[in-house]
């Protein structure tokens, strides 16, 4: 694995399997939801870049859990919407009047020419 910082890849690797295949050109990719492996790609005649490896989903995620592991982190865990952790500390808050103001906020302000500072 070769570890660098190229804007949002991380890493380079290579994957030599079982049968003594290797595969080069694999990403370590920073992305909004943390690391993933991006597969080895190449760049069409439309200058869009297409992938030249398919993995089925089993296998894309076991080689994203050993190349992150071996980058030195850890997959970020998915958080349930709602956990159970406890409220924020409300004890910022202050406690304002419980009863109403006497000011009326139906009220509009008004403005003359003289209050226009040009």
């Amino acid at each position: 694995m070769n570890k660098g910082e190229w804007g949002k890849i991380k890493a380079f690797f290579d994957v030599k399997t079982e049968e003594g295949f290797v595969i080069k050109g694999f990403k370590l990719v920073q992305g909004i939801n943390g690391l993933f492996v991006g597969n080895p790609s190449q760049k069409g005649n439309d200058n869009e870049y297409y992938d030249t490896i398919y993995a089925e989903k089993e296998l894309k995620e076991e080689l994203s859990q050993i190349a992150i592991n071996h980058y030195g982190q850890e997959v970020m865990p998915i958080e349930e919407p709602f956990s159970n952790s406890p409220p924020p500390d409300d004890s910022f808050i202050k406690e304002g009047p419980t009863e109403p103001s006497n000011v009326e906020s139906s009220e509009t302000p008004t403005f003359t020419d003289d209050d226009i500072p040009f």
